[in-house]
């Protein structure tokens, strides 16, 4: 088991970089690589292993739930809340729909008017309307997206499997009564799609509670990871365990979070999100593992293109209807259209539920044409989203202090006009310099240009108070040694590393012949970084 678990860690990762390389999003190398080592593939992975980590891929989608939670802030619902409800119904509803009708016609005419057909056309109609949070967040997590449509994106996928649930209930119900098989009542199903969704909010709450009481008490940031991780397996088992929705749970768990300590939230979603890129790799990896693609005939071939179509053309147009009549941003109507095709755990848990229901040929056939699709709108959905955060002017936005330092080098930020000091200049004409600029250091040169040392304010300063200042006082007497340099290369990770090794204010950069080129301020690195969030932030606002 651990063998394996290596394999599809390490293979994944391979095939999500390679996949990187081609510029199409990791997550679609992870599926590739679970799908060649499993049930489609060389079997290496098979049922037993994949039961077997069944809790390992509930682990996954909560920690999933509560990242995706934790982007529903209450500033975001007072913003874009009528948005969200516009969006949410007419890109669900439509799919819905547009499939049902689509697949009963087509179905009709492959098997006749069975009335089984019709039943299978509400059950693919209702799992239809769901998006796969997991996948559409990795992406935009991936291209550090920020923005109206990141925001939209992002509500849309954490609400949009509770109306898939809603409207699996009632398909189920219908699909009950038109197979001839007996319901337990309408009255039964409209309370137990309540306790699913009710029950859910209940322990998402009570456990968010429950988590914001700890960080409140406790500041160690290895403790609080322990805190927020414990959580959500509180969370995520529980749900489980009383067959409620688990997805609803977290993510109510990380909306609680977010906004009960808006102050320490930021640091706990980046410590969990720091543990999380191993499990997503082995998350995406078995969702390819479990795709079992053969025995497909032709006429089931022919309802996973008519799902496809009708599915991906009924999110495109409910997203742009729901975008218009609320009135949403120019970039979310253009590109939210784009945006929702990926489907995976939703929908692969509801066709299970259905098998497990309607237990003939309607569940197995169910079965495989939501396989069938998944692997399909795994594919095409993460490159579609990107191409949408990217023509939005969203990608990029979202980065943090971490990712500016390992992008930028010192000659980003160098400053390449400062006044030079010669070692055989004299104190006065020093002083003229100063008068003049307002550094408080200065590199000191030959003729020639090459680095000598530095002079500094506070040095000046003290070699007045120590030292009779009668006699002729050159740079040279005034310059301290230069402890390190940079090149116009070194990347700003490094830079900064070697200014709080030595403790330094001020940074020489010079070339290959120790020539000075420029000068890096610890003041002006953080400033930088700052101006750098700011700018970005900034823009991303105009968008919307």
């Amino acid at each position: 088991m651990l063998l394996l678990l290596g394999l599809a860690l390490f293979g994944g990762t391979i095939g999500g970089r390679l996949f990187q390389k081609f510029r199409i999003p990791q997550v679609v190398g992870y599926v590739i690589i679970g799908i060649l080592i499993g049930q489609s593939g060389l079997r290496i992975v098979n049922d037993t292993i994949i039961e077997t980590l069944r809790p390992f891929n509930y682990f996954a989608l909560g920690l999933i739930g509560f990242m995706v939670g934790g982007e529903l802030k209450k500033e975001v619902f007072s913003k874009y809340g009528k948005h969200f409800l516009y969006i949410l119904l007419c890109e669900g509803i439509t799919p819905f729909l547009l499939v049902t009708v689509s697949i009963g016609i087509v179905g009709t005419v492959l098997f006749g008017a069975a009335p089984f057909v019709w039943a299978l056309a509400l059950l693919l109609g209702s799992i239809a309307s769901a998006t796969d949070p997991a996948t559409t967040s990795f992406v935009l997590k991936e291209y550090k997206t920020r923005g109206p449509l990141t925001t939209n994106i992002l509500g849309i996928v954490a609400l949009d499997d509770g109306l898939a649930l809603v409207l699996f209930a009632v398909a189920s119900s219908m699909a009950d009564i038109l197979i001839g098989k007996r319901s337990a009542g309408i009255m039964t199903d409209v309370f137990y799609t309540v306790y699913h969704m009710g029950g859910a909010i209940v322990i998402g709450v009570l456990f968010g509670l429950v988590l914001c009481g700890m960080i409140r008490r406790y500041t160690e940031k290895e403790r609080i990871l322990v805190f927020s991780i414990g959580t959500v397996l509180f969370a995520t088992g529980l749900s489980l365990a009383a067959d409620v929705s688990m997805l609803m749970a977290v993510m109510a768990l990380g909306v609680v979070v977010v906004n009960f300590v808006p102050n320490k939230s930021k640091e706990i979603f980046a410590l969990v999100e720091g543990f999380t890129p191993p499990i997503y790799v082995l998350f995406f990896v078995l969702i390819g593992a479990k795709l079992k693609l053969s025995h497909m005939s032709l006429p089931i071939l022919s309802l996973v293109l008519v799902y496809l179509l009708c599915g991906m053309t009924g999110k495109m147009v409910g997203a742009h209807i729901g975008a218009r009549l609320s009135r949403a941003p120019v970039v979310v109507l253009k590109y939210l259209p784009f945006s929702l095709f990926s489907q995976a755990g939703v929908a692969i848990g509801l066709s299970i539920l259905a098998a497990q229901h309607f237990s003939s040929n309607l569940g197995n056939m169910l079965m495989m044409i939501i396989t069938a699709t998944t692997l399909a709108t795994q594919i095409i959905g993460p490159p579609f989203t990107k191409l949408a955060v990217v023509k939005a002017g969203e990608a990029g936005l979202n980065i943090t202090e971490e990712d500016i330092i390992q992008k930028s080098t010192a000659r980003d930020l160098m400053d390449k006009d400062l006044p030079l000091i010669y070692e055989d200049m004299p104190l006065g004409d020093i002083l003229r310099i100063f008068s003049e600029d307002d550094n408080l250091y200065y590199s000191v040169t030959n003729r020639s240009g090459e680095l000598r040392g530095i002079v500094t304010v506070e040095g000046i300063k003290q070699t007045f108070l120590e030292t009779d200042v009668g006699g002729l006082i050159l740079a040279n007497d005034l310059m301290t040694p230069v402890i390190a340099t940079a090149s116009g290369d070194t990347p700003m990770s490094e830079v900064r590393d070697i200014i709080n090794r030595y403790d330094l204010e001020y940074l020489p950069v010079v070339d290959e012949n120790n020539k000075i080129k420029g000068c890096i301020e610890r003041k002006k690195l953080n400033r930088f970084i700052s101006t750098k969030i700011i700018e970005l932030k900034k823009q991303a606002d105009s968008l919307g």
